[in-house]
């Protein structure tokens, strides 16, 4: 809820919040399957704490900065002191005991939180607990910005599947490689190096059969450090993927393949991948509407991948499959980097059939720009999905 303050309350609270932001993109490449959050605590506008959220099973942001606060001498400040946070306090037993305990156990006077926290374990309950227990509360303080550290999460508590984010590498004309196949390099190094960041934030990073036969990429995070590499998965309906493939090098590496019987022989290929290569091989049904019967079903996929705990997805594939994600409707946000070149007949960024009216084009909506080098990033997202987390996460 939104308590109407005074303008200089207001622009305080502001203020403070997007320190605790500013602490949470800390947590960008640790937390995974856990939210990012950040936590300042502020006793007569001074800071007295901070922290953020650590790996799974550490501490939670809020423990984080009342641990801090102690450490730097400020315990008896604690009392009556404002705690500002990016997501709703949680308030159940779950790898980490209820972060609302500790914030009444040291007499806070006010908790501001950016986001309310959707998922069914807390679901205002936090809120709840901290006014029954006097404690003043307000949120929705820079919420969009919140938000926009925890999209996948956010979206996995509210729609039950991840966010998945398509990035494409295109010429000025639309094109991801020339007629024949060739695609290093469209976009500069430094293009290459920003992508990686998108990459490490992400859960699992996706590509197709195709891709890796034509490139054999590694996908793992490079050019930035990261204390945790994501999941890396390939959707190979027919199991044709090679044992020898660069993207099996000790990592996780989860591959996608029709559920149907196994021969002899993709027996023992499974046996090897799961037991000497660390990858798992996880069957799915074909999409009842996918031509000719030849698709996996990719809303199964993405209810595979929720269940596991898999916010962000971030998908780099071909033109078939990046048209397959937009045609089932799975595409929530597009990264998209342009080279200023002109390559004319080529690949398109999605292989898509003609439509027969402007009208059926998918709509999103521009919400970032960005040089990077000689090259530009464009962020485009489904304005409709983003504008219904945001609602959930600032209202209750």
């Amino acid at each position: 809820m939104s308590i109407n303050l005074d303008p200089l309350q207001a622009e305080q609270d502001s203020y403070w919040m997007a320190e605790a932001i500013r602490l949470a993109e800390e947590s960008l490449y640790l937390t995974s399957p856990n939210p990012r959050v950040g936590c300042v605590i502020v006793h007569d506008q001074q800071l007295i704490g901070q922290g953020s959220t650590q790996q799974v099973g550490h501490d939670h942001a809020e423990i984080q900065a009342i641990k801090n606060a102690i450490a730097r001498g400020n315990e008896a400040a604690l009392k009556g002191a404002t705690f500002y946070v990016t997501l709703e306090p949680c308030s159940h037993h779950g790898r980490t005991p209820p972060c609302v305990d500790a914030i009444i156990r040291h007499q806070a006077a006010r908790v501001v939180i950016a986001m309310l926290d959707p998922n069914p374990l807390v679901g205002g309950r936090g809120v709840d607990k901290l006014q029954a227990e006097g404690i003043e509360v307000n949120t929705g303080v820079l919420a969009e910005e919140a938000l926009e550290l925890n999209t996948g999460f956010i979206a996995r508590m509210l729609n039950k599947r991840p966010w998945v984010r398509t990035k494409l590498a295109s010429s000025m004309d639309g094109k991801v490689a020339l007629a024949n196949g060739e695609s290093k390099w469209i976009t500069s190094s430094t293009a290459r190096d920003d992508g990686q960041h998108w990459r490490a934030r992400s859960c699992l990073v996706l590509t197709g059969i195709g891709t890796l036969q034509a490139d054999n990429p590694l996908l793992n995070v490079r050019a930035i450090e990261t204390p945790r590499q994501p999941i890396r998965a390939v959707i190979d309906r027919l199991f044709v993927i090679d044992v020898a493939a660069t993207i099996f090098n000790e990592d996780p590496v989860w591959v996608f393949v029709e559920d149907r019987v196994f021969t002899a022989q993709e027996l023992e290929k499974q046996r090897f991948l799961e037991q000497e290569k660390n990858a798992r091989i996880i069957k799915m049904p074909l999409a009842l509407d996918g031509v000719d019967g030849q698709a996996l079903d990719l809303h199964g996929i993405m209810d595979y991948l929720a269940i596991n705990e898999i916010n962000e997805v971030h998908l780099e594939a071909g033109p078939r499959l990046n048209a397959g994600f937009l045609n089932a409707g799975l595409v929530d946000e597009v990264l998209l980097y342009i080279a200023p070149k002109i390559i004319g007949p080529g690949r398109e960024v999605f292989a898509l059939s003609p439509l027969e009216k402007l009208s059926d084009a998918k709509q999103m909506v521009f919400f970032e720009q960005q040089a990077v080098g000689v090259d530009v990033r464009l962020r485009a997202r489904d304005d409709k999905r983003w504008q219904a987390l945001l609602t959930a996460v600032s209202e209750k």
